[in-house]
């Protein structure tokens, strides 16, 4: 892997919570969309996957380019893909840090032409851009119900089992452009054993972006999404393995001392500005 990984944009724009799980964007709008044990999270109907190919057609055409413009995106190690398509195709978890509104986006730019699921927040599946999240692939996570809770679990295991990818933010929520990697939650590790299938750590790193960029366009850094190569869940525990697939986000997103510890147990937000860059920078306390 290049060594593109050293830049950190160092913002404080946006108001990263006290908990690293916990989300900032506010979703004005709600539905009343109800993700019971009836709900179909994933929907294997004629007319939702027809319109699911119909937006993904869009999507490879108009939207996988403007990643690349929009946030110069590069994406390193699709070898690693290739060299694993047959044990990818039968199913598999792809894992990466949450760092953008478009991190998705590249995500499946990179995994294409294969159309992964991914786990959202429920509010999302209710709020303005429902449709839209449901039509990349987004399954809701039901909240305090344990039958929906099982209904879940079972179409996620029924889509690994018949060769599908789902994507996984295992922080479990999206603070832009920071650099760090959170505590990661077991789920991914979960599924990965209860259903045998690899997991496919990716990373977001930062480029410092050129005069142009930052001047005229006010941005704050490029992408960058590294994949490393599939990890097998074989005789490793819950823990084992998320602490693994930490490590290796970790290794690709350039970072060799992360503050956070890799499994998420009510974890707080540390203050690393303070630390790294000396009291009195600007996103510090």
């Amino acid at each position: 892997m290049k060594n593109i990984n050293g830049f950190d944009p160092k913002t404080n724009k946006f108001p990263y919570p006290i908990n690293t799980d916990e989300h900032y964007l506010v979703v004005k709008k709600d539905n009343g969309l109800v993700f019971d044990e009836n709900y179909p999270y994933i929907d294997k109907s004629f007319w939702f996957n027809f319109m699911r190919r119909v937006i993904y057609a869009i999507i490879f055409c108009i939207v996988f380019p403007l990643t690349h413009i929009r946030l110069g995106l590069k994406i390193y190690g699709k070898k690693n893909l290739k060299e694993n398509k047959a044990l990818i195709k039968k199913g598999a978890i792809s894992v990466a840090n949450h760092v953008h509104m478009w991190d998705y986006l590249s995500l499946m730019n990179a995994l294409k032409p294969r159309r992964p699921y991914l786990f959202v927040w429920d509010k999302n599946i209710r709020g303005e851009m429902s449709f839209v999240i449901r039509m990349v692939g987004g399954v809701p996570i039901p909240e305090n119900n344990i039958n929906a809770t099982r209904q879940f679990n079972k179409s996620i295991e029924e889509a690994l089992n018949d060769g599908h990818i789902v994507h996984i933010y295992a922080e479990g929520s999206m603070w832009e452009y920071y650099r760090p990697i959170r505590p990661f939650k077991t789920s991914m590790a979960y599924y990965a054993i209860k259903c045998d299938k690899p997991i496919i750590p990716m990373a977001f790193s930062y480029r410092k972006p050129g005069w142009i960029r930052r001047n005229i366009f006010h941005q704050i850094a490029l992408f960058n999404l590294n994949i490393g190569k599939p990890i097998l869940p074989e005789r490793m525990s819950q823990e084992e393995l998320t602490r693994k697939v930490h490590e290796e986000i970790c290794r690709l997103a350039g970072i060799q001392n992360n503050l956070y510890n890799a499994i998420y147990h009510n974890d707080k937000r540390i203050d690393y500005y303070t630390s790294e860059y000396g009291i009195g920078y600007k996103g510090s306390k």
